[in-house]
């Protein structure tokens, strides 16, 4: 729960954070009357601002915020710039995540008070409440506070689900959409896609027709296996929200029928001819949901899909693993670590496919980490039992 004072009166409501953040300690109602870089300051101090006043205001608010946030003082910006140069790229890496996360909680302060039906009573205030229930499930009729950041994130979620994201591997529009949920990784990165509907099937498949797609996510590349002619795919994954998703983009691409999806942490039951994998490529702690796409604590799930593979293929089958090397120009996780794993897996390596990312942030020399990115490949293991 989260409690404030209004009017001298005492209120408490229930506290949404996606990312699992606590309440701010300490919360004062705001409105159209707070300066900027009274805000600003405030919120540097972690308290949380409780908005009262024009919505439409508040979202002018939080965009000062982001000016004063991303500004740094000229002594201040001219030390981390000094300190960021002499770092590894590991320490690059982790200075960048920290300002990353630094950023995130001022830019919280600016709290939403919604009704218990996800409604929004303040002047000027939209309906987000098919977007909030899209991500939260129905509302119960209790009140809650979120921050006025993460509601901007799920309505623009909420948007992406409408329109679809276009996957040129899926054939033709309109039939090539796959539209994201709220929590679900969307497949924006084409090129592992890519790499999955190009690389040749291996030889069992055309005969036992069984893939196992793990860690479905939207349903992507279980959607291409089964354009590509693969008769049966089981795909598992941990998340419900995941698991929905792909449901309804399978369903909505007409392969739902070849496709069985089960909440599993990695493998199904069985074993197959052909079975794919695209972990989170960067070993780092995620703190939301949605970062569980992208990182990966400890390369838990790589290390236990390599562990697992060979017991779930069948003779002559492969593993397909599609992995970026980002984390090893990072410095998190050396080439020599991944061949170790493998080898220790009782796996060989029959193949590799490379791609180079084809993202904004690969050509953006202002990025903090733009030197690794630059030389970024994503590489699709064909890997086999030894």
């Amino acid at each position: 729960m989260i409690a404030w004072s209004h009017q001298g009166q005492p209120r408490q409501a229930r506290w949404r954070s996606e990312s699992g953040a606590p309440a701010p300690r300490r919360v004062v109602t705001a409105d159209d009357t707070l300066a900027a870089d009274a805000a600003y300051r405030m919120a540097a101090e972690g308290t949380g601002l409780l908005w009262q006043g024009d919505f439409q205001n508040a979202r002018h608010l939080l965009q000062a915020l982001m000016r004063r946030a991303d500004k740094k003082p000229r002594k201040s910006a001219a030390k981390a710039a000094e300190k960021l140069a002499s770092a590894t790229p590991a320490e690059a890496f982790h200075l960048h995540r920290q300002a990353q996360a630094q950023r995130a909680r001022t830019l919280a302060a600016i709290l939403i008070p919604l009704e218990g039906d996800y409604g929004i009573a303040l002047r000027r205030a939209p309906d987000w409440r098919q977007a909030c229930a899209e991500a939260w499930g129905p509302a119960t009729g209790e009140p809650s506070v979120a921050t006025l950041r993460e509601l901007l994130g799920l309505v623009g979620a909420h948007e992406w689900r409408k329109k679809g994201v276009e996957v040129p591997a899926l054939g033709a529009p309109p039939s090539n959409r796959i539209h994201p949920h709220y929590g679900v990784f969307s497949p924006v990165r084409g090129e592992y896609v890519d790499l999955v509907a190009s690389t040749p099937l291996p030889a069992p498949v055309s005969q036992c027709a069984l893939a196992f797609d793990i860690g479905v996510g939207t349903g992507v590349l279980s959607a291409v296996l089964a354009r590509r002619g693969v008769q049966r795919v089981v795909a598992t994954d941990q998340d419900p929200r995941a698991l929905d998703c792909a449901r309804g983009n399978l369903q909505r691409l007409g392969v739902l029928p070849r496709v069985e999806l089960l909440q599993a942490d990695l493998f199904p039951p069985g074993r197959a001819p052909l079975v794919v994998c695209n972990p989170p490529w960067v070993p780092a702690r995620a703190s939301s949901p949605i970062e569980r796409a992208v990182y990966d604590e400890g390369s838990r799930m790589l290390q236990g899909f390599l562990a697992g593979l060979a017991a779930h293929l069948e003779p002559g089958g492969e593993g397909w693993l599609i992995l970026s090397d980002l984390a090893e120009h990072l410095g998190l996780r050396p080439r020599e670590q991944l061949l170790g794993w493998i080898a220790d897996a009782g796996l060989v390596v029959r193949g590799r496919h490379d791609a180079r990312p084809r993202h904004a942030k690969a050509a953006d020399a202002g990025d903090a980490l733009h030197a690794a990115r630059a030389a970024e490949v994503t590489s699709l293991w064909r890997l086999a039992a030894a």
